[in-house]
């Protein structure tokens, strides 16, 4: 038989989002629903000394006008008992605001546009206050958020190196880096529905990438139980990490609805979502690299300070990801990271694609440059000289990650191979030697990632209808990546039921008892092992059924998976379907659930070789070709894969390129629309070429890694190392992202300042 595991199947979602377009919470029919609209700060650190929502309340259709002394919901408490607990987040603003965006009032009416209008009468007074915006500004404490906490550290996790660190190394290099600060930008912007039914209990319709998550959150935020509470996620227009939390704007929907005993919808717009979506990185990074001149890396420093925004939440942990994944795929005998979070006066930071990983990976392949350049040696020679080996697997690094398995050098050489390498240094050298104006750049980057990386476990389970069609339920949550077709793959490859004979169900926490949400990349390895647990648990049931049909013993009885029957043994004329099967079990449902719990993360790696072209008189950097291994262990559909490194690649080489949150000194956003917030279309991407390549993980019986992030980790280095490269033989050392034209021009122009001085 050939297996339907590793073709290229079509993702079976696509033709309802191509026809009806999909069901998304805006959409959704919800008889006599109200419409909120929220007021949100136009201050980034202000007192308030007034709201008058006089004039709103009188607006026409408008219901209810709330503040924040008519709110009795609990503050979003601080995400470790080690963050300050002044630092909590209210739901609307008391007294003070700390960013553009922060709610300060709710308005709800009969339409959006009624609640809209009477959302721009709401005139809130503010007695402004000092704003820092700037991480190493608040690092300082001179401009304090919480002057009840005495300090804007929010978190730390110190070094513990001692004076002698470097001892030994030959060499050492050191850079201050800048990862900037990204707006997730998903397609589909938030948005939540909440009715309150008949018998008391609450349907929630959420757009989340964890369903479970959203109804234990909000069970405690209205003090009901669990099981009064059902979330409904139809379909999501993605999530990139920034839709895994509990924002003020969707705890409060569902409370209007109880206090209003009406259906309660709200949708943000774009300008909305750019300044309260949680923000991504935003990490000021000072590294610095030892070893000695034969290229042997001997020790790694890196300190890290983490802006979290206005308010800490459970993103004010994602320094830890940079610091367990700092050395990245390097034997690096000494490792050592010192983090310190701190608050400032812009929108908090959530997860956002990779959380944490990327920005580790950015500091030691930039790193890994800068010291090829001090020592003259090709970077690709100097990482391979570093490779931790493929023998070495599992590896436990310093910072105490255990790396499953690995092949770094195999990677590197599949891109080194298909990029042409030779010839684009000989190109290189040709437009270095004729001083053209446009200069060619060859940026590498090879990475290390960890996917669920705290080893969640997963729920799944498969039921056989009278039929012989399936059903499949899996705990993970979709928003794009293609789960129907992966998980119905899986249960197809197993069953022998034709693919087209099975749905897969999700995002309902009345109909999928408990799961684990989306996030991580780990749906695949975590999800689709619990869903092939319990189709091997249904296997055996079955078995037992067929053999009273066949009247044989069931150790004799087996499954032709070509022909989805069972047979006896070296009979295979007399069989039985999956539909006379599940038909014969008239007292029980031919159905199986699993609960699949990994020993630990898996950790996905890869190599990413891209081109670009710089021109030196305005400091336009161009994108030519990216080149891209990405190794996820076994690969269940490579269609789906290529979608997924694809969209991995465009945010990478955006944040390389084109992305950054900006505000001025007053915490005022710069870029809160889609005309400022610089990102590229198609236009401005190549055609992605994807190597691939599987070395299997041990972790699981699929074999499988996460790949839902590894694109945008490997891509972002190798984008900004092309761009220095670019002008490194003019001496440029360094461009911080986003590599804008302005930024590279200067850099550029710093350096023949220089010479001419």
């Amino acid at each position: 038989m050939t297996s339907i595991l590793g073709t290229r199947v079509l993702r079976s979602e696509d033709p309802r989002f191509l026809t009806s377009g999909g069901d998304f919470i805006e959409s959704i029919p919800l008889a006599g629903a109200l419409h909120v609209v929220y007021v949100q700060s136009t201050a980034a650190h202000a007192r308030i000394t007034d709201v008058d929502v006089s004039v709103a309340r009188a607006m026409p259709g408008v219901v209810d006008v709330i503040t924040a002394h008519e709110v009795d919901l609990a503050a979003l408490g601080p995400p470790h008992e080690r963050v300050p607990g002044a630092m909590v987040r209210p739901v609307l603003a008391v007294e003070t605001v700390r960013f553009v965006g922060e709610l300060i009032a709710a308005v709800v009416a009969e339409t959006r546009a009624q609640a809209v209008d009477a959302a721009e009468t709401v005139v809130v007074e503010y007695d402004p206050l000092p704003a820092v915006v700037d991480a190493e500004e608040a690092r300082r404490d001179a401009v304090l958020l919480f002057p009840e906490a005495g300090t804007n550290v929010a978190f730390t996790m110190p070094t513990r190196a001692g004076d002698d660190f470097f001892a030994g190394c030959d060499v050492l290099v050191e850079l201050r880096m800048v990862n900037q600060r990204l707006a997730p930008c998903p397609l589909e912007v938030r948005a939540t529905a909440s009715r309150w039914e008949a018998d008391g209990r609450l349907t929630h319709w959420a757009c989340t990438q964890n369903p479970h998550f959203t109804r234990d959150d909000i069970a405690e935020t209205l003090g009901v139980g669990r099981d009064q509470v059902r979330v409904i996620t139809p379909d999501v227009g993605g999530g990139f990490g920034a839709k895994h939390g509990a924002y003020p704007e969707e705890r409060l929907v569902p409370w209007l609805a109880r206090r209003l005993q009406r259906p309660v919808r709200w949708v943000e717009t774009r300008s909305e979502s750019m300044v309260s979506l949680g923000h991504g990185r935003a990490q000021v990074q000072h590294a610095r690299l030892g070893g000695s001149r034969d290229g042997t890396l001997l020790a790694y420093q890196l300190r890290v300070l983490a802006d979290v925004g206005a308010y800490p939440t459970g993103a004010a942990l994602l320094p830890y990801m940079t610091r367990m994944m700092a050395s990245g795929v390097y034997d690096i005998p000494k490792v050592d990271v010192d983090v310190v979070d701190v608050v400032t006066n812009t929108t908090p930071i959530e997860a956002y694609r990779g959380a944490g990983r990327p920005e580790a990976t950015a500091a030691i392949e930039r790193m890994v440059d800068h010291y090829a350049a001090e020592i003259g040696i090709d970077p690709i020679e100097l990482r391979r000289r570093n490779f931790i080996p493929p023998d070495a697997f599992p590896f436990k690094t310093p910072t105490r990650a255990v790396y499953d398995s690995g092949n770094y050098a195999g990677a590197l050489d599949l891109a080194v191979d298909a990029a042409g390498y030779a010839l684009l240094r000989e190109e290189q050298a040709m437009r270095r030697a004729g001083n053209d104006v446009v200069q060619l750049g060859i940026g590498v980057s090879t990475y290390v990632e960890i996917t669920n990386p705290e080893g969640e476990p997963e729920y799944g389970s498969v039921e056989v209808r009278a039929d012989g069609s399936a059903v499949a339920r899996t705990g993970t949550s979709a928003h794009g990546q293609g789960h129907d077709t992966a998980f119905a793959m899986l249960v197809s490859e197993q069953t022998g039921i034709a693919f087209d004979r099975i749905e897969v169900r999700h995002g309902d926490t009345d109909d999928v008892p408990r799961g684990h949400g989306t996030g991580g990349s780990r749906s695949l390895q975590a999800g689709g092992s619990a869903i092939r647990g319990a189709v091997d648990v249904l296997i055996g049931q079955a078995r037992d059924a067929a053999a009273e049909l066949l009247e044989a013993n069931p150790d004799d009885v087996v499954l032709d998976t070509n022909a989805g029957r069972f047979h006896v043994a070296g009979t295979p004329t007399i069989a039985r379907s999956w539909a006379e099967v599940a038909a014969a079990s008239t007292n029980t449902v031919l159905a199986a659930e699993f609960d699949f719990t990994p020993p630990g993360a898996t950790f996905p790696f890869g190599a990413h070789i891209a081109v670009v072209e710089v021109d030196t008189e305005t400091g336009d950097a161009r994108l030519r070709r990216l080149v891209a291994c990405d190794d996820a262990g076994r690969i269940v559909n490579p269609l789906l894969v290529d979608g997924q490194v694809h969209g991995g690649l465009a945010q990478g080489v955006a944040q390389a390129l084109y992305e950054w949150f900006v505000y001025d000194d007053d915490g005022t956003p710069r870029t809160a629309n889609l005309a400022d917030y610089a990102f590229p279309s198609a236009a401005e991407l190549p055609a992605f070429e994807r190597i691939p390549m599987e070395t299997l993980t041990p972790l699981n019986p699929i074999g499988a890694k996460g790949i839902g992030e590894a694109g945008t980790i490997g891509s972002t280095p190798a984008v900004q190392n092309a761009v220095i490269d670019a002008l490194s033989h003019l001496g440029v050392r360094h461009v911080d992202m986003p590599c804008t034209p302005e930024r590279v021009w200067r850099a550029y122009a710093a350096t023949n300042a220089r010479d001419r001085g």
